[in-house]
């Protein structure tokens, strides 16, 4: 999945309604849509989880790492 025009240099991308980052080149493309389609994201500088959970944001299942990483 290509990323988001506005997100193209981004990874990580919260949603201010859940607190909830989402990693935009893991999660489904519905996923992302939706986030789009409702306007309430967020990125994060630097661009890493690690940030995004310093602004008390939680990681989605999509940013969990598989097993195979």
């Amino acid at each position: 999945m290509t990323r988001p025009t506005r997100f193209e240099h981004n990874q990580f991308v919260g949603d201010k309604r859940t607190q909830i980052v989402h990693d935009i080149d893991r999660c489904s493309s519905e996923v992302v849509d939706e986030l789009m389609e409702a306007r309430t994201y967020i990125c994060f500088g630097p661009d890493t989880l690690v940030e995004a959970r310093n602004r008390c944001y939680r990681p989605h299942s999509c940013c969990e790492p598989t097993a195979a990483e």
